[in-house]
Protein backbone atom coordinates (compact mmCIF):
# COMPACT_ATOMS: atom_id res chain seq x y z
CA UNK A 1 0.00 0.00 0.00
CA UNK A 2 2.97 2.59 0.73
CA UNK A 3 4.79 1.83 -2.43
CA UNK A 4 1.16 2.14 -4.28
CA UNK A 5 0.74 5.50 -2.12
CA UNK A 6 3.91 6.59 -2.99
CA UNK A 7 3.74 6.22 -7.15
CA UNK A 8 0.31 7.60 -6.82
CA UNK A 9 1.93 10.85 -4.78
CA UNK A 10 4.74 10.59 -7.88
CA UNK A 11 1.72 10.75 -10.52
CA UNK A 12 0.34 13.87 -9.01
CA UNK A 13 3.59 15.37 -8.64
CA UNK A 14 4.29 15.37 -12.34
CA UNK A 15 0.80 16.23 -13.23
CA UNK A 16 -0.03 19.77 -14.10
CA UNK A 17 -3.82 19.55 -14.60
CA UNK A 18 -5.44 17.61 -12.49
CA UNK A 19 -9.04 16.79 -11.77
CA UNK A 20 -10.95 15.75 -8.63
CA UNK A 21 -14.34 14.47 -8.63
CA UNK A 22 -16.13 14.03 -5.90
CA UNK A 23 -19.39 11.94 -4.50
CA UNK A 24 -21.39 11.96 -1.28
CA UNK A 25 -18.67 9.57 0.44
CA UNK A 26 -16.65 12.60 0.74
CA UNK A 27 -19.04 14.28 3.14
CA UNK A 28 -20.19 11.48 4.81
CA UNK A 29 -17.67 12.19 7.79
CA UNK A 30 -18.81 15.47 8.08
CA UNK A 31 -22.14 13.98 8.96
CA UNK A 32 -23.79 14.62 5.77
CA UNK A 33 -26.50 11.72 5.08
CA UNK A 34 -25.85 9.60 1.54
CA UNK A 35 -29.75 8.93 1.65
CA UNK A 36 -28.52 5.86 -0.40
CA UNK A 37 -28.74 2.27 1.51
CA UNK A 38 -31.15 1.41 4.32
CA UNK A 39 -30.38 4.64 6.42
CA UNK A 40 -32.19 7.00 3.36
CA UNK A 41 -35.02 7.87 5.29
CA UNK A 42 -36.29 11.26 5.85
CA UNK A 43 -39.77 10.75 7.95
CA UNK A 44 -41.34 7.72 6.36
CA UNK A 45 -40.25 8.63 2.96
CA UNK A 46 -37.14 7.23 1.10
CA UNK A 47 -35.61 10.26 0.27
CA UNK A 48 -34.86 9.86 -3.85
CA UNK A 49 -38.47 10.15 -3.83
CA UNK A 50 -38.54 13.46 -2.72
CA UNK A 51 -35.95 14.50 -5.11
CA UNK A 52 -38.03 14.41 -7.95
CA UNK A 53 -40.20 16.86 -10.16
CA UNK A 54 -43.72 14.83 -10.02
CA UNK A 55 -43.30 15.00 -6.02
CA UNK A 56 -42.59 19.08 -5.87
CA UNK A 57 -45.84 18.88 -8.44
CA UNK A 58 -47.63 17.02 -6.04
CA UNK A 59 -46.60 18.45 -2.41
CA UNK A 60 -44.46 21.62 -2.82
CA UNK A 61 -45.08 21.80 1.21
CA UNK A 62 -43.55 18.84 2.11
CA UNK A 63 -40.56 18.56 -0.41
CA UNK A 64 -39.70 22.16 0.84
CA UNK A 65 -39.83 20.83 4.33
CA UNK A 66 -37.29 17.82 3.08
CA UNK A 67 -34.78 20.57 1.76
CA UNK A 68 -35.18 22.71 4.86
CA UNK A 69 -34.66 19.73 7.18
CA UNK A 70 -31.20 19.52 4.84
CA UNK A 71 -29.85 23.05 5.23
CA UNK A 72 -30.43 23.20 8.73
CA UNK A 73 -28.22 19.77 8.88
CA UNK A 74 -26.03 20.85 6.36
CA UNK A 75 -25.19 24.61 7.74
CA UNK A 76 -24.52 23.01 11.43
CA UNK A 77 -21.68 20.34 9.79
CA UNK A 78 -17.81 21.19 8.81
CA UNK A 79 -15.82 20.41 6.14
CA UNK A 80 -13.77 17.37 7.76
CA UNK A 81 -9.81 16.75 6.14
CA UNK A 82 -10.43 15.11 2.93
CA UNK A 83 -12.42 18.30 1.88
CA UNK A 84 -9.49 20.63 3.72
CA UNK A 85 -7.00 18.47 2.08
CA UNK A 86 -8.70 18.85 -1.17
CA UNK A 87 -8.92 22.31 -1.29
CA UNK A 88 -5.32 23.03 0.23
CA UNK A 89 -3.73 20.86 -2.31
CA UNK A 90 -5.77 23.27 -5.15
CA UNK A 91 -4.41 26.26 -3.54
CA UNK A 92 -0.54 24.86 -3.61
CA UNK A 93 -0.70 23.50 -7.23
CA UNK A 94 -2.25 27.04 -8.15
CA UNK A 95 0.83 28.51 -7.36
CA UNK A 96 2.96 26.85 -8.95
CA UNK A 97 1.18 27.56 -11.70
CA UNK A 98 -0.66 24.22 -12.32
CA UNK A 99 -4.75 23.71 -12.37
CA UNK A 100 -6.74 21.80 -9.89
CA UNK A 101 -10.09 21.47 -11.12
CA UNK A 102 -13.26 20.12 -8.23
CA UNK A 103 -16.05 18.50 -10.17
CA UNK A 104 -19.11 17.54 -7.00
CA UNK A 105 -21.96 16.06 -7.31
CA UNK A 106 -22.50 17.10 -3.89
CA UNK A 107 -25.27 19.85 -2.73
CA UNK A 108 -23.32 20.69 0.21
CA UNK A 109 -21.40 23.73 -0.48
CA UNK A 110 -18.24 22.10 2.15
CA UNK A 111 -15.56 22.45 -0.40
CA UNK A 112 -15.99 25.66 -0.77
CA UNK A 113 -16.63 26.39 3.09
CA UNK A 114 -13.24 24.25 3.21
CA UNK A 115 -11.71 27.02 0.83
CA UNK A 116 -11.90 25.49 -2.40
CA UNK A 117 -12.24 27.65 -5.46
CA UNK A 118 -13.95 27.15 -8.76
CA UNK A 119 -15.91 24.08 -7.49
CA UNK A 120 -18.41 22.69 -10.51
CA UNK A 121 -21.40 21.30 -8.77
CA UNK A 122 -22.64 18.97 -11.03
CA UNK A 123 -26.03 18.51 -9.15
CA UNK A 124 -26.73 21.95 -7.82
CA UNK A 125 -26.53 23.52 -4.49
CA UNK A 126 -29.10 23.41 -1.29
CA UNK A 127 -27.65 27.13 -0.91
CA UNK A 128 -29.39 27.91 -4.83
CA UNK A 129 -33.81 28.43 -5.77
CA UNK A 130 -34.92 28.58 -8.94
CA UNK A 131 -38.07 30.15 -10.04
CA UNK A 132 -40.61 27.82 -11.30
CA UNK A 133 -41.54 30.56 -13.61
CA UNK A 134 -39.25 33.18 -14.87
CA UNK A 135 -36.39 30.43 -14.00
CA UNK A 136 -34.03 32.98 -11.85
CA UNK A 137 -31.35 31.57 -9.76
CA UNK A 138 -30.28 33.07 -6.72
CA UNK A 139 -27.88 31.97 -3.86
CA UNK A 140 -29.82 31.86 -0.76
CA UNK A 141 -28.31 30.60 2.60
CA UNK A 142 -31.19 32.41 5.21
CA UNK A 143 -32.27 29.53 7.81
CA UNK A 144 -35.18 29.07 7.86
CA UNK A 145 -35.60 30.17 3.66
CA UNK A 146 -39.01 31.65 4.21
CA UNK A 147 -40.86 32.33 7.45
CA UNK A 148 -43.63 29.36 6.87
CA UNK A 149 -40.38 27.28 7.31
CA UNK A 150 -39.74 28.11 10.80
CA UNK A 151 -39.46 25.15 12.94
CA UNK A 152 -40.26 22.41 10.20
CA UNK A 153 -38.24 19.89 8.37
CA UNK A 154 -38.05 17.47 11.63
CA UNK A 155 -37.23 14.00 10.69
CA UNK A 156 -40.24 13.02 13.14
CA UNK A 157 -41.93 9.49 10.84
CA UNK A 158 -44.96 10.23 12.83
CA UNK A 159 -45.46 13.49 11.48
CA UNK A 160 -47.64 12.29 8.48
CA UNK A 161 -48.54 15.37 6.28
CA UNK A 162 -47.18 18.97 5.46
CA UNK A 163 -49.42 21.85 4.48
CA UNK A 164 -48.01 25.00 4.24
CA UNK A 165 -49.99 27.20 1.65
CA UNK A 166 -48.16 27.52 -1.29
CA UNK A 167 -48.61 31.07 -0.91
CA UNK A 168 -46.47 30.97 1.77
CA UNK A 169 -43.34 29.16 0.67
CA UNK A 170 -40.50 30.49 -1.00
CA UNK A 171 -41.50 33.26 -4.18
CA UNK A 172 -39.58 34.81 -6.64
CA UNK A 173 -38.46 38.46 -5.50
CA UNK A 174 -38.01 39.63 -9.33
CA UNK A 175 -40.95 42.37 -10.10
CA UNK A 176 -43.92 41.29 -11.81
CA UNK A 177 -43.05 37.61 -11.06
CA UNK A 178 -43.35 36.01 -7.40
CA UNK A 179 -43.88 32.56 -8.57
CA UNK A 180 -43.02 29.34 -6.58
CA UNK A 181 -39.43 28.58 -5.84
CA UNK A 182 -37.83 25.54 -6.05
CA UNK A 183 -34.16 24.66 -5.13
CA UNK A 184 -31.96 24.78 -7.46
CA UNK A 185 -30.94 20.54 -7.60
CA UNK A 186 -30.50 18.29 -10.45
CA UNK A 187 -33.73 15.68 -9.59
CA UNK A 188 -34.19 12.40 -10.51
CA UNK A 189 -35.52 12.21 -13.86
CA UNK A 190 -34.28 15.81 -14.82
CA UNK A 191 -31.18 16.54 -17.22
CA UNK A 192 -28.36 18.01 -16.25
CA UNK A 193 -27.58 22.03 -16.88
CA UNK A 194 -25.58 21.44 -20.74
CA UNK A 195 -23.44 24.23 -19.57
CA UNK A 196 -22.44 22.47 -16.26
CA UNK A 197 -22.19 19.45 -18.42
CA UNK A 198 -20.31 20.78 -21.32
CA UNK A 199 -17.62 22.05 -19.19
CA UNK A 200 -17.49 18.51 -17.15
CA UNK A 201 -16.64 16.87 -20.48
CA UNK A 202 -13.87 19.43 -21.09
CA UNK A 203 -11.94 19.01 -17.62
CA UNK A 204 -12.94 15.06 -18.56
CA UNK A 205 -11.09 15.51 -21.80
CA UNK A 206 -8.31 17.53 -21.05
CA UNK A 207 -6.96 16.38 -17.89
CA UNK A 208 -3.84 14.43 -17.03
CA UNK A 209 -4.49 12.48 -13.58
CA UNK A 210 -7.26 12.42 -11.61
CA UNK A 211 -8.74 11.51 -8.29
CA UNK A 212 -12.16 10.15 -7.64
CA UNK A 213 -13.44 10.19 -4.22
CA UNK A 214 -16.24 8.67 -2.25
CA UNK A 215 -18.64 8.30 -5.16
CA UNK A 216 -20.33 5.09 -6.14
CA UNK A 217 -19.89 5.22 -9.77
CA UNK A 218 -23.49 4.51 -10.30
CA UNK A 219 -24.92 8.00 -11.02
CA UNK A 220 -24.64 8.80 -14.65
CA UNK A 221 -23.32 10.51 -16.04
CA UNK A 222 -20.52 11.05 -13.55
CA UNK A 223 -20.35 7.43 -13.45
CA UNK A 224 -18.36 7.03 -16.89
CA UNK A 225 -15.97 9.98 -16.38
CA UNK A 226 -13.28 7.73 -14.05
CA UNK A 227 -13.19 4.64 -16.97
CA UNK A 228 -13.79 7.92 -20.03
CA UNK A 229 -10.44 9.40 -18.59
CA UNK A 230 -8.47 5.79 -17.82
CA UNK A 231 -9.01 4.95 -21.40
CA UNK A 232 -7.14 7.79 -22.32
CA UNK A 233 -4.64 6.04 -20.10
CA UNK A 234 -4.32 8.95 -18.07
CA UNK A 235 -3.41 7.70 -14.54
CA UNK A 236 -6.89 7.52 -12.60
CA UNK A 237 -6.86 7.14 -8.30
CA UNK A 238 -10.20 6.12 -6.65
CA UNK A 239 -10.91 6.57 -2.89
CA UNK A 240 -13.66 4.82 -1.68
CA UNK A 241 -14.41 2.94 1.70
CA UNK A 242 -15.55 -0.22 -0.53
CA UNK A 243 -15.14 -0.84 -4.25
CA UNK A 244 -17.38 0.07 -6.97
CA UNK A 245 -18.07 -0.68 -10.82
CA UNK A 246 -15.24 1.76 -11.38
CA UNK A 247 -12.60 -0.06 -9.45
CA UNK A 248 -10.91 -2.65 -11.77
CA UNK A 249 -10.84 0.39 -14.50
CA UNK A 250 -8.35 2.57 -12.79
CA UNK A 251 -4.69 2.22 -12.00
CA UNK A 252 -5.17 3.33 -8.38
CA UNK A 253 -7.41 2.01 -5.70
CA UNK A 254 -7.62 2.74 -2.08
CA UNK A 255 -9.64 1.53 0.61
CA UNK A 256 -10.67 3.69 3.51
CA UNK A 257 -12.20 6.67 4.66
CA UNK A 258 -10.90 9.57 2.58
CA UNK A 259 -10.12 11.87 5.60
CA UNK A 260 -7.08 9.52 5.97
CA UNK A 261 -6.45 8.06 2.27
CA UNK A 262 -7.05 11.45 0.54
CA UNK A 263 -5.38 13.61 3.61
CA UNK A 264 -2.00 10.97 2.55
CA UNK A 265 -2.43 11.51 -0.96
CA UNK A 266 -2.71 15.40 -1.37
CA UNK A 267 -0.14 15.85 1.60
CA UNK A 268 2.74 18.37 0.89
Amino acid sequence: MHNVMKSFRETLASASNILILTGSGISAESGVPTFRGAGGFWRKYQAPSLATPEAFAANPSLVWEFYEYRRQLVSKVAPNKAHKAVADFQKRKLEEGKRVSIVTQNIDGLHQKAGASNVLELHGSLYRTRCTKCGDVVTNEKIPICEALEGKGSPDPSIMFSDIPIEELPRCSIKDCGALLRPDIIWFGEQLNSNVLKKAFELVETCDACLVIGTSAIVYPAAMFAPQIAQRNVPVGEFNIEETPATRQVQYHFKGPSSVTVTQALAP
